[in-house]
């Protein structure tokens, strides 16, 4: 099983692209899947008939793997694929991710580990002990001054991983870096103002609040099925506008939005709560957005997020 390797910060998912990262990568979720390699940037989708690929905690995910490494072996066919390492997009869905205070942390990482198993024992419904896990220290606190430290802390049950990691090993690719499907695809991101950002799937909605490199909010959602999910997504929306307010003290002047729905589809979703949708990126910036199935767009944006910077 290869380690968890998930860089949180917006710095140092900009750190980590830089050269750093596999020039290849693939984003899997419940609507199909994203292939694509670096330098140049070449991107290739595929849809999933329903049921094939289900995203969660708990049980086996991939209801259809032979089906879906079938549909993986066709888009990485279309592609000049180079080498075998790759970043492995997965749904946001099979992740949690939990900003955490400290009153003093050790130094070393063997120290800090068991520390954040045990602190986050009792916040999710499967095996700590044997879950992949990943942390990034966002700020470091002081005694004199009385302030926490801040730790992002990323965890993904062993079982859900290691099924990931199978698929992509059975097509011939090894699985180097991890990201969570939002996480990857606001990697590229570069503002200078406090953005609150949007990404949906099928299976859930994850709301991110970054101000400058620092992330001030990463919460997901499962969406129930059917006219329930556009409920759900307005009142997380709501809320998550609510907090930007509380916390930054003035409203948020946009929302950047990736995902499965189309943007104009999902703006008329939201447009009373909050009318100013933008992408997330540009689809111009993403090789073969023309043509491309709507609903595969968010796929298609992690993955080319995936590979910002990457050689």
């Amino acid at each position: 099983m290869s380690p968890l390797s998930i860089p949180f910060s917006l710095a140092a998912l900009r750190t980590a692209s830089a050269g750093l990262r596999p020039p290849v990568a693939v984003a899997l979720g419940a609507e199909g899947i994203a292939a694509g390699v670096a330098a140049p940037l070449q991107l290739a989708t595929a849809s999933l008939p329903q049921g094939a690929l289900v995203p969660g905690l708990g049980e086996s995910n991939l209801r259809s793997a032979a089906e879906i490494a079938s549909a993986l072996r066709g888009a990485l066919g279309r592609l000049e694929q180079r080498g075998r390492a790759a970043t492995l997009v997965v749904p946001d869905a099979t992740v949690r991710v939990f900003l955490l205070d400290f009153d003093t942390l050790p130094t070393r990482r063997d120290e800090i580990l068991p520390i954040l198993r045990f602190r986050l024992r009792k916040s999710v419904a499967f095996d700590v002990e044997n879950a992949g896990i990943s942390y990034q220290i966002l700020s470091e606190g002081s005694t004199r001054l009385e302030t926490p430290w801040k730790v992002l802390v990323a965890l993904m049950p062993g079982p859900v991983r290691e099924e990931y990691e199978a698929l992509m090993r059975s097509v011939g690719l090894e699985p180097g870096v991890l990201l969570p499907q939002c996480l990857a695809a606001l990697s590229p991101l570069d503002s200078q103002q406090a953005e609150l950002i949007l990404c949906h799937s099928p299976a859930s909605l994850t709301l991110t609040i970054v101000s400058g490199s620092d992330i001030l909010l990463y919460r997901t959602s499962e969406l129930p099925e059917g006219a329930a999910a556009a409920e759900e997504i307005q009142r997380s929306v709501a809320v998550a506008c609510a907090f930007f307010e509380d916390t930054l003290r003035s409203a948020p002047g946009r929302i950047l939005y990736s995902g499965a729905l189309p943007l104009a589809e999902f703006a008329r979703i939201v447009e009373e709560i909050f009318p100013v949708v933008e992408p997330l990126q540009s689809p111009t910036s993403i090789p073969a957005a023309t043509g491309m199935a709507d609903h595969l767009q968010g796929l298609a944006t992690a993955a080319a997020g995936a590979l910002a910077g990457a050689g």
